[in-house]
């Protein structure tokens, strides 16, 4: 049974450029470009919640002080 997969068109242009991709060096600079562009977006994203009140000093103080750990057992 053929199993197929479909790309949509950033996935196959993705796909693409990584092809021209020849040096670790070229690689590690793709890496950091999306990294980067990931980066801003977040940060865009966050001045938007910023500017339309939906997050507040309040909310960040209220996030420090919010126990996130998972808290594990350990088997005796």
């Amino acid at each position: 049974m053929e199993q197929s997969t479909s790309l949509n068109a950033a996935q196959r242009d993705f796909l693409q450029l990584l092809g021209h991709i020849n040096t670790e060096e070229e690689l590690d600079e793709l890496r950091q470009v999306v990294s980067d562009y990931y980066a801003r977006k977040a940060e865009e994203a966050m001045n938007h919640l910023w500017e339309t009140g939906q997050w507040s000093k309040e909310k960040d103080e209220e996030i420090l002080k919010t126990h996130l750990r998972t808290p594990y057992r350990y088997a005796k």
